[in-house]
């Protein structure tokens, strides 16, 4: 009787002191493990290309791409890191310390900061193209946007660790039993978090995407009147211009709108208290919130044919030839 009890533990020797092994029905572990460990193969996979063919290619190097740039890395780096580790915690005994959890979420909240503040910047970016489009070239440069990504970067790490600090400073002072990771945030900390990270930034999103919309709509009208009274190549290659701007504008919503789908109900169940909801519920809601990474770069290979050209040329080793970088890519 003994040895059973003690096989249910996460560390039998410390008995009262150890929490207990999660006991999933086999089969579900193995069908869990199994999909989201392809998720997040997939993931690290996808965003990669992405960052390759952004990093690679000069015609690509533009404000915006910078910022889907950035969006990549930090998701490329939930598919590496958050995501195994998170998969680790939900079906197993933590057994890699207090400081290693607490690192570890410190920095997925950092990356998760991250890629809020880059759909905040991809936001920014998509008003001023569409709203003031006679400007943005002379606003919007790759200087700047560069500069507010490695910004949005730092600001987002320092948010974390001041968030987490008092957990930072003295790991595992908010466990119950040894073999869980967890952290506890004041209710007060979680309200300002809750206003910082989600309801300051989604509002923003909202309003610009709200405007852009507004713009968007009185433009393509305009641009169906010049298709048909376009008679000269400049008029023509206004026209062309616009439907650009238009086209990037609507990919770039269905991103914003993705991320907003898969990170709400997550943000929503921050206000709830965590012990009157089902734990595979919570745990669902949670990877919801991660597959958001994997979801970016599939919108990517659905809207963008440069990225389906640089796809083409990076499997097939092509960017491996001299001068590849200068291929002709849009």
């Amino acid at each position: 009787m003994e040895a059973e009890v003690g096989a249910e533990l996460c560390f039998p020797q410390l008995l009262n002191s150890s929490c207990r092994k999660p006991t999933p029905h086999w089969s579900e572990a193995v069908i869990l493990n199994t999909l989201l460990s392809f998720v997040s193969v997939l993931t690290v996979t996808l965003n990669l290309l992405v960052i390759i063919a952004v990093s690679h290619f000069r015609q690509l190097h533009t404000p915006t791409n910078i910022l889907l740039l950035s969006l990549a890395v930090s998701d490329f780096l939930v598919g590496l890191l958050l995501l195994p580790l998170e998969i680790f915690r939900q079906t197993s005994c933590w057994v890699f310390g207090d400081l290693m959890c607490s690192l570890f979420i410190d920095f997925s909240v950092a990356v998760t900061n991250v890629s809020i503040g880059g759909m905040v910047l991809i936001s920014v970016d998509r008003y001023v193209a569409i709203c003031d489009p006679l400007r943005y070239s002379s606003r919007i440069t790759e200087r700047r946007v560069t500069v507010c990504v490695c910004l949005c970067w730092f600001l987002s790490f320092l948010y974390s660790n001041l968030l987490l600090m008092d957990d930072l400073v003295e790991p595992g002072r908010y466990r119950f039993c040894y073999g869980e990771c967890v952290i506890v945030v004041t209710f007060i900390a979680g309200v300002f978090d809750l206003v910082v990270t989600f309801v300051a930034p989604i509002t923003a999103i909202i309003v610009l995407y709200m405007r852009v919309f507004v713009v968007a709509v009185s433009q393509a009208r305009a641009l169906r009147s010049q298709v048909v009274t376009a008679v000269t190549l400049k008029s023509s290659m206004t026209v062309r211009a616009k439907k650009s701007e238009l086209k990037a504008a609507r990919t770039l919503g269905v991103l914003v709108v993705v991320f907003v789908i898969c990170f709400c109900p997550y943000y929503i169940i921050s206000l709830v208290d965590e012990n009157v909801l089902n734990a595979s519920y919570l745990s669902f809601l949670i990877f919801l919130f991660y597959f958001n990474s994997c979801i970016n770069p599939l919108i990517y290979a659905l809207f963008y044919p440069w990225f389906r050209k640089s796809l083409k040329l990076i499997v097939t080793l092509r960017i491996l030839q001299p001068g590849s970088c200068e291929t002709n890519i849009l």
